[in-house]
Parts: structure tokens; sequence; C-alpha cells
């Protein structure tokens, strides 16, 4: 593949395909960014040649149009709107950045009250919704009935499936945004046997999640205002990620029109995977495998022996190929949070902090570009404010949930939309004579056949 020699080497109109067997050739326009990369518009490749491309991950592949969120992994850059996310995790506040991710600007005054008042008024779930959460085994997964719930609202808020009117895509996406927390915290409760608490209309959003998981009847909560405002940039570094894995199967659930429920639902299904969701997770089992600080070295040694499975996780990102910009701001957010609980003496913590200050020092990590991410430090701050590690990702959902409404959102705007119908490399069998059921045999039994019969007999 060839730039066109009739545009300019810098900014190349199109390109050329050759196909060196039978000197076809093939022009591939070129799409511009506002930022970022150039783009190669491969939408008519299959009808001119006959060929898919192939992208495992969709890695090298542009889905969709955005004017959502743009990252340059290389400079450490994550910016909503062109807002970089340090600025705004300083000087906003959640529901700011939420109003800035629907409508594309950060709200007046008066669009910020409106819009409070508005996410405020639709906390509350309707009471025959709390009879599902008594159809969950106590001890189940927050995130399963996470997934069970946020897909049930669609049989409660019929009108809000109606895709295609603009007031109600708006109303929906209000109601996600605002009921997903209330979800969530209802989820804490019923694990724990604790009443659930309902929302109070005079706190602020970050407010009033903690109060909502904290909180019982029998004592008053007061809210801890650093909490809060940490819980508030733990929202606000997760709002948003790009065409990430959950955000992607919204997007891909969407395009077939299903209702933003349904694709809120396969959202946070997405993100329960320990490699995107349930990373912070993963860190804090990892501080639990390392027990001691005294075992760190042996641990930091695996990490860097490629042929030893073990990996530190909360280090490195498969985007940021530099400092995760989240990551500084989450770091002292992590220590505001450890000095306002006094906390000094927890062996977990003291393992994190050595790790955090070997992988700043250490030329390895340096070299490979191996620091602390987003995950790390969010690890840590919501142990330290008291949540179990089965809750991290529930926090990541409910931050994520405007992520996933603004581009479903977008997406139905889009006058390109088309349902998502991913291509693939075929490698199986070729097409075969089919026999019938007395002249089959096979000389090896299928591996399925070895694994029923270790469950019949377990």
């Amino acid at each position: 593949m060839t730039e066109n020699s009739n545009s300019p080497a810098t900014e190349p109109s199109e390109f050329t395909l050759y196909n060196n067997k039978t000197g076809e050739s093939w022009d591939l326009p070129v799409l511009e960014g506002s930022v970022g990369p150039r783009v190669l518009d491969v939408r008519k490749l299959y009808a001119q040649t006959g060929m898919f491309t192939y992208d495992p991950g969709f890695t090298s592949t542009a889905s969709c149009r955005s004017q959502i969120t743009f990252i340059d992994g290389d400079k450490g850059l994550l910016m909503h709107r062109g807002y970089p996310i340090d600025i705004l995790a300083e000087k906003t506040g959640y529901l700011e950045v939420c109003f800035l991710l629907l409508y594309g600007d950060l709200p007046s005054p008066e669009e910020k009250e409106d819009f409070e008042n508005s996410i405020t008024m639709h906390t509350m779930l309707h009471d025959q919704i709390l009879t599902l959460f008594r159809g969950f085994r106590r001890n189940a997964h927050p995130m399963a009935i996470m997934v069970g719930v946020v897909g049930a609202l669609s049989a409660f808020y019929h009108d809000e499936t109606n895709i295609n009117d603009p007031l109600k895509r708006m109303i929906a996406a209000h109601r996600m945004i605002a009921k997903v927390p209330t979800i969530g915290a209802y989820a804490f409760k019923y694990s724990l046997g604790q009443p659930f608490v309902y929302p109070d209309n005079k706190l602020t959003f970050s407010e009033n999640l903690l109060r909502m998981m904290f909180a019982v009847p029998t004592e008053e909560y007061k809210v801890n205002p650093v909490l809060a405002r940490a819980m508030d940039r733990i929202l606000i570094l997760h709002a948003d990620h790009e065409q990430n894995a959950s955000t992607s199967t919204v997007r891909l659930a969407g395009s077939s029109g299903a209702n933003p429920f349904a694709c809120i639902a396969a959202g946070v299904a997405s993100l329960w995977g320990p490699s995107h969701g349930g990373a912070n997770e993963a860190v804090l089992k990892m501080l639990d495998e390392i027990g001691t600080s005294d075992r760190i070295p042996q641990f930091i040694e695996r990490a860097k022996d490629k042929n030893d499975p073990f990996r530190l996780m909360g280090f490195g990102h498969r985007v940021y190929k530099n400092y995760d910009p989240r990551a500084k701001v989450m770091r002292a957010a992590c220590y505001e949070v450890l000095e306002e609980l006094g906390i000094k003496d927890d062996p977990l913590l003291d393992i994190a902090m050595e790790l955090e200050q070997i992988a700043l020092k250490d030329e390895y990590f340096i070299s490979h570009k191996l620091y602390p991410n987003v995950d790390f430090y969010s690890g840590i701050i919501l142990k330290a404010m008291g949540f179990p590690t089965s809750m991290f990702t529930v926090l990541f959902a409910i931050g994520r949930t405007v992520g996933w409404v603004a581009h479903w959102k977008e997406m139905l705007g889009d006058e390109e939309l088309k349902i998502g119908r991913p291509r693939q490399l075929y490698v199986g069998s070729p097409q075969r004579e089919f026999k019938e059921l007395d002249r089959r045999s096979h000389s090896e039994k299928p591996s399925w056949h070895w694994l029923w019969s270790d469950t019949k007999k377990s």
C-alpha cells in the first residue's frame, strides 16, 4: 500500500492498494479527524476487491465517528469534548461532566441547576423493582444483580423504549444516570442483608451514593466531604474512555435498535470482565496473593520473567504508553483519603504503597512504561472507604453509565448508522458430505466427552 503520488506526502487525500499478482489497484480515501491519526476508509473494500480486513480485537479499526472522547496513548492524553481529564476532575463535579458528555458543552449555572434537578428527581426506583432483588441469592455477585435489574428497567418504563423520539431518548438518558447508582447501592445492601436506603434529594450525587451504600436506619449518617469528593473524582475518571469493550458493546447492541436499558445492561455485562472493569478488583486479589512486604521482591522478579504467567495488576495500560492521566488525579485522591481516615497500618495498603515506589523508580518498569494506572489507585481508595472488592466494578459501572448513554445517544443521531456486523476469517472445515447416524464413527472422542464424563462423576 502506497500513498497516491498525486497527493502531498504530508497530507495524502487517498492511498492506493495494489495487488502484486494481478496488477490491479484500488484507491482508498483518507478521512481526517479534528485530532488524532488519519483513517483509511475501507467501506467499499469488499465490494471492490472481494476481501475483508483482518483486525483481531479491532485495535486498528475505527468503528464509528465520535465527538465525545479523545485519547492519545503515547502522550498520556485523555479529553472529553476537548477538555483534559485532569482539569475536569479538579474544577468540575460529576454531573457537570455528565452534562458535557451528553450535550457537548459544560453547563451554564442555569443549565447545571436544571440538569441536577432532573437527575435528582429520577433517583428513586419503582417500588415493584425492589421485589426483583429478593429473587437473587444473598451471595450473588453485585454485578450479576446489576445486569438483571438494569435490563429489567425496560419492563417498567415502556415509553423510553421508543428510541425514535428525541424527548424519550433524553428522559431515558437521565433515568439511567439517576437510577443505576440506586440499583448499585441496593445490590450492595441486599448482599449485606441490610434494608434499602432511599435517596435523599438534599444531597449531591456522590454524597447520596455514599449514604445509600453505608447508612442504616438505626443511626444518623453524616457524609464525609473528603470521601464524597474522592467518590466524585472516581466517577469522573471512569465516566468515559472512548471505544472500549463495554462502550463498543453498548453501541453494537444499540445498532440493532434495542431499547436503552437492554443496551446499558449489555455494557454492564461486558464491564464485568477482569480485563476491563474488574481490573481494580484484580489489584486487591494480587495484593492478597503477595501477602507480606518481604515477598514483594520475588513477585517483582516473577513479573519481569516472560515465562512466568504472573503479572502485576494495576501497572501499565493497553492504551496508554505513557503515564495514565487519570492515575495522577487518583493518586492525589488516594493519599487524601488515607490521611483523612488515618489509615497507616493496613498490611495490603503497605504492600501497595511499596509496590508503587518500586514501579516509579525501577528501571525495568520505567523502560517498559509500566506505571501505576487508575485501577491501582482506585482499588486502594475503595478498600480504604470500606467497599468489598465485589463492589469495585459496580462503582465503575455507575460512573461509566453516562459514557455508555452518551455514545448510545450519539450513535442514534448518526446518519451513517448501520447494524453492527463484524466479518471473520473462517478457518473451519470446507463443505463436507453428510453421513447418516449409523455411518458415523470417530477414532478419538471429542474433548467435551471427557469433560462431560468428569462432570457426571462429580
